[in-house]
Formats: C-alpha cells, structure tokens, sequence
C-alpha cells in the first residue's frame, strides 16, 4: 500500500468532521423560526431543510423522506441493478446523458465529490439515460474528466420515470434505507461545501 493510499482515510475523516462543524455552525445560528438550537441535536435528527442554502438553495428536502418505485438500471458489464443493491449506504443518484449541456458542467464536480466523500459509506451513481447506451457513456465520462465514477445506465429512460423527474439534469439524495432524502433538478456544484454538508447529515444517521 502506497503512503497516498495509507494517508487518505485520514484526510477523509478530517474532511468529514470539518464539514459537520460547518453544519453545527450553520445550525446554531440559524435553527429553526430564528432559534438557537443545539447542533447535535439538529444533526441527529437529520433534518435537511436549513441546510438548502448558497449552491444547494434549489434542493428540495422531503420529511419524512419519500419512498422510491422500484426500477432496473445496467452495470458496465451489463449486469442488471436496482437500488436495492445499494442499500445501507449513503447514496447521491444523478441521472445525465452526454447530450445534456449541463449535465456536461456539474460532471467533473460530481467526480471530485466522489473523490472526496466516496467508499463504504457513500456513492456517487451516475446513470447515463442515453440511448446511444454503454459505450457512449464511458466515453463522456472520460471527456469530462468523471472516469473515477461507475457507469451506470439505464436506456429505458424507466428511473426518469420512477424519479418523476421533469428533466436532465436531475440529482436525488438516498438514504441507508433506500428513502429519497431530497433532490436537485438542474446542474449544481456537488463539490461544495453545502452540498457535502447535505451528505453528511444523512451520513451521520445509522
């Protein structure tokens, strides 16, 4: 094992607690009606909304947190995927396609905060809608410097349609119980500070 490879967990941590300051610090001055409220105690509970602010001031928030139809995606070998699979893990669902403009902006962001957050706990799933299918895809996300991101795809176009998404860009936040926390319809910077707050929160909930 390389010294880099040794060092990042560390680093990780330390961007974990950094950020989850930033969030009792948000908290304690902002709280619900202008109350002071305890940080912890707001964290713990996982409440998103006063956290949808500076770049994540379109993410929607939903409490309770909504359950999510049941749909199929692809692996880059073809292997067949639901959400399911990714249950009791933290995840952020970005459905792009390579026509997409915008989605073409918010890539390499969505790959740096892959970089940063991602592992056991937590991934980024980019799945491609477009029909042009795996290939394509693979080759978008190495134009735009995303290729540390798994392809995912789905063709189909079924989770646009499960998500009840509007449009491309669209980006859901998922729980460790498969429950939509939130989401983002239109591109984003996924490697902000406020973004990683929001991850974090859901994060923090066992």
């Amino acid at each position: 094992m390389t010294r880099s490879n040794m060092t990042k967990p560390f680093a990780t941590l330390l961007l974990v607690s950094i950020v989850l300051l930033a969030a009792a610090g948000l908290y304690w001055h902002t709280g619900s009606a202008g109350k002071v409220e305890s940080p912890s105690a707001v964290i713990a509970a996982g409440s998103l909304k006063p956290l949808a602010t500076g770049t994540m001031a379109a993410f929607l928030t939903h409490d309770p947190r909504k359950d999510i139809a049941p749909f199929t995606f692809n692996d880059a070998a073809g292997g067949e995927k639901t959400l399911a699979d990714f249950k009791g893990r933290v995840i952020l669902l970005n459905l792009w396609a390579t026509w997409c403009a915008p989605c073409r902006k918010e890539m390499p962001d969505l790959a740096k905060l892959q970089q940063d957050l991602g592992g056991s706990d937590f991934e980024v799933v980019a799945l491609s809608l477009d029909i042009k299918g795996a290939e394509a895809s693979a080759a978008f996300l190495k134009e735009t410097g995303a290729d540390n991101l798994a392809l995912f795809t789905d063709t189909s176009s079924a989770s646009l349609a499960a998500l009840q998404a509007l449009g491309l860009p669209a980006t859901v936040l998922i729980d460790r119980e498969g429950k939509e926390a939130g989401r983002l319809l239109g591109p984003a910077n996924w490697a902000s500070d406020e973004a990683k707050t929001l991850i974090m929160v859901v994060l923090a909930k066992p």
